[in-house]
């Protein structure tokens, strides 16, 4: 399990939090993500991102997220078990009208080779995915203790976020996935400095995806 660090304690983190609670969403489900028992979780991805750039914008902070991402790990690798937590995440969540999407990234190796066609490597944490994500930009988890601390997981700090900078994380061979995404951030928040992906991939190998709109 990765702890992260308390919010003061990383370089710029409580402006970072200061945006991002901004957006009532990823308030609401950091206050009551650890009702469901888990110490190891993070809200992750597009949606602590996007806060800051639509504030940074003057929009709606919630404004044009797609879906809210929270990671846990349990070690408890069955559909069944992911799919009851799923299920209790609707019932904690019915009152706000977005998508939350809650996963189990220890089930994320046994799916994963199906879905892209590699292996995706053993996880023994819910920041495995995140350390995974095709953009270092992205690649923050935030979860609220149940004494009130928020405690920060960004293996690549938060400059890049808070400059709106996109600079690609080529640990996995997702060249697709990193430029659809971009060509999507880049029509909502033009003016985000976008970095190519690499020309000669990590893996000597790109696979092609297709993301949500």
């Amino acid at each position: 399990m990765s702890a992260g660090c308390l919010i003061d304690q990383m370089a710029k983190g409580p402006e970072f939090l200061d945006y991002v609670l901004q957006n009532h969403f990823n308030a609401v489900i950091l206050d009551r993500f650890s009702k469901l028992g888990f110490e190891d979780w993070w809200l992750t991805a597009g949606c602590l991102a996007q806060s800051v750039w639509n504030v940074k914008a003057g929009k709606a902070p919630s404004s044009d997220i797609a879906d809210y991402d929270v990671f846990y790990f349990d070690p408890d690798t069955t559909w069944q078990s992911e799919d009851h937590v799923i299920r209790q995440g609707i019932e904690l969540y019915a009152d706000l009208p977005v998508s939350i999407e809650i996963r189990n990234q220890a089930r994320v190796p046994i799916w994963y080779p199906k879905k892209y066609g590699f292996d995706y490597g053993p996880v023994s944490s819910a920041s495995d995915g995140i350390d995974r994500f095709a953009y270092q930009t992205t690649a923050i988890g935030l979860r609220k203790e149940r004494n009130g601390d928020y405690r920060i997981y960004a293996p690549f700090g938060l400059d890049l976020v808070l400059n709106g900078q996109v600079i690609p994380n080529d640990v996995l061979p997702i060249r697709g996935v990193y430029e659809a995404k971009v060509a999507r951030w880049q029509k909502i928040w033009p003016d985000l400095k976008i970095t190519p992906w690499p020309d000669v991939d990590k893996n000597l190998h790109s696979v092609q995806t297709g993301v949500r709109p």
